[in-house]
């Protein structure tokens, strides 16, 4: 056996051990019984001390070693040789027995966070976020890293990402919006829309299925992945030809199902895409989470508010729901695009959306550089809201409460939903360019191309680019707003006649 095939099944089995767990996370959110919390707990904590182990053993640092001169003519296994060297050189920082705990710990929160959330009682949740904050710290600590603590954070999930960074991308975007969510509210268009019947009613089952009709249609491949129900909405990619996505039900409002099956169909096509020669090594995984948020944000945004998009699939709607009234596809599409200020984030428009994830970027930034405690969070997260949404939070499961993301210990994870938003429409023009007018293209009802260029240019591409250097090779351009501004800007405007 070469040196490359040995390293390449140590990565392999340190993969498989990573499905298994994602899997039995998976089987938390959707279908494990409540009673079955603190086993799971237990196997998931044994299961990350065990891939622990296998990463920092010294066979495997030796086999990494060895590839090295081979990785630097072949841009493949350099991708996976890079990938595994970052992994390795965080996870010899870490002793076994933290890294066992915080497993433990973040699914012992998850489950305590499902309770809370569905009670609106953030006290219940307190002393496990408490905890993760605590373990997060430290984490940080243990890896050595110089300078802010936030920073660190932000690096493992964009990679060089830092509050430098995001800083000024998020003053540009505010800068923007405020006045453009302003001139909307205000506008005569906005004081006319359309909107579905108050107690209209809308069965979970034709929810169903006309969301899967939408998602086959994207192209999501149902012999290869499933739909389900959760309390947050997610998507998985467990193992080759297995990738899951969930959603959520409110039988009185269909969109809340709609958009949330497209953009979480839209992650699930990337897992779905990634290539096959490369499968288990981060040469085929996905390179990012704000690239994957792309994706999604693409699907959902880009092609499913459209006018296009309800010429096709309102018919669909009149089909599974026959006593919702008959509204043509401009009108479906102003309801799809109504901008208001809402407490929930995975429901918000795209004006107000970023706004969002600012208001959680600056409270994690307190949380972690200033001397905001976990007590103080939820009248701090409160008084924002009321501040920038004009929105009074009186139940916690509106507010700090509604996204699960805390309670995985996933500090640093909302600002690359925004990075998404900027990618997504940079891609979009690039994809213009290419295919040409994309209502047309919507509009035939045949949406494999789209699916085809994105498949080319991100999917297949998997970890061999950093994220700026794939979105660079992908649209021409490096990474910036102003495609995003272009975007929300000339599409407001047009809708509320500004």
């Amino acid at each position: 056996m070469t040196a490359v095939q040995a390293f390449l099944d140590r990565v392999h089995d340190l993969a498989r051990l990573g499905s298994i767990q994602g899997h039995l996370g998976w089987d938390r959110e959707t279908l494990m019984p409540r009673k079955g919390a603190a086993a799971r707990s237990d196997v998931l904590a044994w299961l990350a001390a065990e891939s622990h182990r296998r990463m920092v053993a010294e066979e495997f640092g030796t086999l990494l070693e060895s590839v090295r001169d081979e990785a630097q003519h072949d841009p493949d296994l350099a991708a996976t040789v890079r990938e595994m060297t970052r992994r390795r050189d965080r996870a010899v920082l870490l002793p076994e027995a933290f890294v066992s705990e915080f497993a433990r710990t973040r699914s012992l929160a998850q489950g305590a966070w499902q309770d809370a959330r569905a009670a609106s009682d953030f006290p219940a949740f307190a002393p496990h976020l408490e905890t993760l904050l605590s373990m997060t710290k430290e984490r940080v600590r243990l890896l050595g890293h110089e300078g802010p603590t936030y920073d660190a954070l932000l690096d493992e999930y964009e990679i060089g990402s830092t509050m430098a960074d995001y800083d000024p991308m998020f003053a540009e975007l505010k800068a923007h919006l405020v006045p453009l969510l302003a001139r909307i509210t205000e506008s005569s268009a906005a004081q006319h829309l359309p909107a579905l019947p108050e107690g209209a009613r809308f069965p979970v089952a034709d929810q169903i299925a006309f969301c899967e009709r939408v998602s086959r249609t994207m192209g999501f491949d149902f012999e290869a992945g499933r739909m389900d129900a959760s309390a947050h909405p997610f998507s998985a990619g467990l193992w080759p030809g297995d990738t899951r996505f969930t959603t959520r039900f409110d039988e009185t409002d269909p969109f809340s199902c709609l958009y949330a099956v497209m953009h979480e169909t839209g992650h699930a096509l990337y897992e779905q895409g990634l290539p096959d020669a490369f499968q288990r090594t981060p040469r085929g995984e996905a390179i990012s989470l704000g690239v994957h948020e792309s994706q999604s944000r693409f699907w959902e945004n880009q092609i499913g508010r459209t006018e296009a998009f309800w010429s096709v699939v309102g018919p669909w709607f009149r089909d599974a729901f026959p006593d919702a009234p008959a509204l043509d596809a401009a009108a479906m599409n102003l309801i799809a695009n109504k901008v208001e200020p809402g407490f929930i984030r995975v429901e918000a428009d795209e004006v107000t959306y970023n706004l969002h994830i600012m208001l959680r970027y600056e409270i994690e930034k307190q949380m972690f550089e200033g001397n905001l405690t976990i007590a103080e969070l939820p009248q701090v997260w409160n008084t924002m809201m009321e501040e920038w949404f004009g929105l009074e939070v009186k139940e916690d499961r509106l507010g700090c409460l509604q996204d699960i993301h805390w309670s995985m210990g996933a500090f640093g994870y909302f600002p690359t939903y925004t990075l998404g938003n900027l990618y997504a429409a940079q891609l979009l023009e690039a994809m213009s360019g290419d295919l040409g007018d994309m209502d047309t293209l919507v509009r035939g009802g045949d949406w494999s191309a789209p699916l085809t260029w994105l498949k080319s240019r991100i999917h297949e591409r998997g970890s061999l680019l950093l994220p700026p250097a794939l979105i660079e090779e992908a649209t021409g351009s490096p990474p910036t707003a102003a495609a995003f501004l272009r975007y929300i800007e000339g599409k407001y405007s047009r809708l509320y006649g500004l």
